[in-house]
C-alpha cells in the first residue's frame, strides 16, 4: 500500500511538470522565435521482487516473487523547432527566417565576457555607431563571425536584405548574415527565452538553404488552444493521481486505527 502512495505522487509530479512546461509556453505565446518545448513521461525501470525468508527451503537461497514498478518519471524535455508564422511589420531591420538556420548572435556579461549564442528572433535594429544588434544589444554577427556595422545606416541610405543574407547599402554589399544550422537541434542549450547555445553534440553545419525575410518577424509556434487542451488533460490526470494518494491514505489509516484494534 506504501508503494501505491508513491506511484500516485510520481504520477502527480510527473504532471506538475508538465504543466509547469505548458505554462510556459503559453506564457511565451507572443515571444518573437519562440520555440515551444514539450516533455516525455517513462516508468522507472522494473524492480524484481525477492522473498528472502523461506522457511520451508534451503537456507540463504531467494525466490523471484514477481517484478513490481515504482511509477513514472520526467524522461526529458525537447523543443518544437517547427516553423512559426511570419508577421509583416514593414520594418528595415525586421527580420525572419524561413527553414533550419539560426541568426548569430554576439554576447557579453556583466564581466565582459563574449558568447556567441543563436537564435530565431530576428527584431533587430541598429545602434548609434551604426551596427546591427538585438533589442537588447547584443551584436549580430556575418558569416565570418564579425559584428556587422551598416555604414549610412543613421542617414537616409537605402538598406536592402536579400534571402540570403546579403546586406546591400544603395545596392553595394556590404555583410551576409551569419546564419547557423544544426544537425541535432535538440542537443542545443536553452538560453533566456528564445536564445541557444551549442554544444558539440548539437553539430554546427553551414547553411545555405535557409531564407531571409526582410520586413517580416517569426512568431512563436505555440498553438495556445493545443497548448489549453493539454493544461486541461493534465489537470484531470493530476486529479486521478491525487484521488489515488487519498485512497490509499484511507486504506492505511482504516488498517492501524480498525483492523489494528481487532
Amino acid at each position: 500500500m506504501v508503494r501505491g502512495l508513491y506511484t500516485g505522487w510520481t504520477g502527480m509530479v510527473n504532471e506538475q511538470k508538465r504543466l509547469d512546461v505548458i505554462t510556459n509556453n503559453m506564457a511565451n505565446s507572443d515571444t518573437t522565435g519562440y520555440k515551444k518545448q514539450g516533455v516525455t513521461s517513462q516508468s522507472f525501470d522494473d524492480e524484481l521482487t525477492l522473498r528472502i525468508h523461506n522457511d520451508n527451503e534451503y537456507s540463504g537461497v531467494h525466490y523471484k516473487i514477481g517484478n513490481m514498478n515504482l511509477g513514472v518519471k520526467i524522461g526529458e524535455t525537447y523543443h518544437d523547432f517547427s516553423q512559426g508564422s511570419l508577421r509583416e511589420t514593414g520594418n528595415t531591420y525586421d527580420l525572419a527566417l524561413s527553414g533550419d538556420g539560426f541568426f548569430t548572435i554576439q554576447t557579453t556579461n556583466k564581466q565582459g565576457q563574449t558568447t556567441v549564442r543563436y537564435t530565431r528572433d530576428g527584431s533587430f535594429t541598429v545602434n548609434t555607431e551604426g551596427y546591427l544588434v538585438t533589442k537588447d544589444g547584443d551584436y549580430v554577427l556575418d558569416k565570418n563571425g564579425k559584428t556587422i556595422q551598416i555604414p549610412g545606416a543613421q542617414t537616409a541610405a537605402e538598406v536592402a536584405i536579400d534571402v540570403k543574407g546579403n546586406i546591400l547599402v544603395n545596392g553595394n554589399n556590404v555583410a551576409q548574415l551569419g546564419i547557423a544550422r544544426f544537425t541535432n537541434p535538440q542537443a542545443l542549450l536553452l538560453y533566456g527565452e528564445n536564445m541557444f547555445e551549442a554544444t558539440d553534440a548539437a553539430g554546427l553545419v553551414a547553411d545555405d538553404t535557409t531564407a531571409v525575410h526582410q520586413g517580416y518577424l517569426e512568431m512563436s509556434n505555440t498553438n495556445v488552444i493545443k497548448e489549453m487542451v493539454d493544461m486541461i488533460t493534465i489537470t484531470r490526470a493530476y486529479e486521478a493521481g491525487q484521488k489515488v494518494v487519498q485512497t490509499m491514505d484511507e486504506t492505511l489509516d482504516k488498517s492501524v486505527n480498525e483492523i489494528g484494534r481487532i
